[in-house]
């Protein structure tokens, strides 16, 4: 926990793969029309910010920008899957890749307001490499960091030592919510039933009905978790088959984002209201679905590794009707 509008199923990846959805030339320039924008949007090195206007969705080039547009909301980073105590020829150095993706949110025009880590904080859930990972991560400029658990974080000790160093406050299993500036997130953990594929289980399901009843519709959501919420690639266990049921519970509202990290790669998609959002680990990349005999830690060519791991930034601005997400690869230092 804390430490201190189209329809449609296509889905489109980074690290140099194309989904099964195809790919689409990406030019280099502000305004992305319909058909092309989920495809653009598979790139997470060229930096993109994206909003949503009159229901219609436009991009810019982080690059080109430096900072989202100014407005009257606030900023949130995501990190996800550090891995550290890794140590194989995908990244010898994962304390290294760590530190350039928090020298590049301390790098940004405005600290954020809020860091949210989605999981695989460590790799095998020591007390070292938590030691470690946590005091990294308190050198991010970021008013609050949170947490949920990935199932490397609990995995040898059925969470123990996740619990006790970052599920103070929470429910269960150490799930949570809480609301900063008229947004509410949601901290689920869909890692600690984990067989084939993760789960949330009735108890968590439960909890996040109760909780969500208390919202207003008009309410914006935010819901990060480990595992995606969605069937990204059931033959890797990359889904979560008990979340129809949270999502299910979403529907009434109008903004909901939905953050995960564990596959390592950029994959988005758009299903109504929702905006499901996978993110780069600081780690090491996974292949792309189906691309390879099993998942795994990929080792890329040297001097390529930055660029295939990230960081991700999304701005809230009142009156919107979603936010604003921008990746940018740890290899980018603008």
């Amino acid at each position: 926990m804390k430490d201190t509008q189209s329809r449609g199923d296509a889905y489109h990846q980074s690290n140099g793969q194309v989904s099964p959805a195809g790919r689409e030339d990406c030019g280099v320039h502000d305004g992305i029309d319909r058909r092309n924008f989920l495809s653009c949007m598979a790139w997470a090195g060229t930096g993109l910010l994206w909003t949503m206007a009159g229901g219609v969705p436009t991009s810019k080039l982080f690059a080109a920008t430096g900072k989202a547009d100014a407005g009257s909301g606030f900023s949130f980073v995501q990190i996800s899957d550090s891995h550290i105590g890794f140590n194989k020829p995908a990244n010898q150095d994962v304390t290294g890749t760590l530190k350039v993706a928090i020298d590049k949110i301390n790098a940004l025009a405005s600290p954020p307001d809020l860091l949210l880590h989605t999981g695989d904080i460590t790799h095998a859930s020591k007390p070292a490499e938590f030691d470690t990972a946590l005091e990294m991560i308190k050198q991010t400029k970021a008013g609050e960091t949170f947490y949920v658990p990935g199932e490397h974080d609990i995995a040898t000790d059925d969470g123990a030592a996740y619990l006790g160093r970052l599920g103070k406050g929470t429910q269960g299993k150490g799930w949570y919510s809480f609301t900063h500036k008229g947004v509410h997130f949601i901290g689920l953990n869909n890692c600690q039933q984990v067989d084939a594929m993760g789960k949330l289980g009735d108890e968590q399901l439960k909890w996040l009905k109760g909780d969500l009843a208390a919202q207003s519709s008009s309410t914006p959501i935010v819901v990060f978790a480990h595992i995606p919420l969605w069937m990204v690639y059931p033959e890797w266990g990359w889904g979560t088959p008990d979340a129809a049921e949270a999502l299910t519970s979403l529907k009434k509202f109008g903004s909901v984002t939905v953050l995960n990290g564990h596959i390592h790669q950029v994959v988005q998609k758009v299903e109504g209201g929702v905006t499901f959002h996978t993110a780069c680990s600081t780690a090491f990349p996974q292949p792309a679905p189906g691309t390879a005999p099993h998942a795994g830690p990929m080792v890329v060519p040297a001097g390529k590794l930055k660029s295939v791991l990230g960081v991700t930034e999304v701005r809230y601005v009142g009156r919107k009707t979603h936010l604003a997400v921008v990746d940018s690869s740890l290899e980018e230092q603008g």
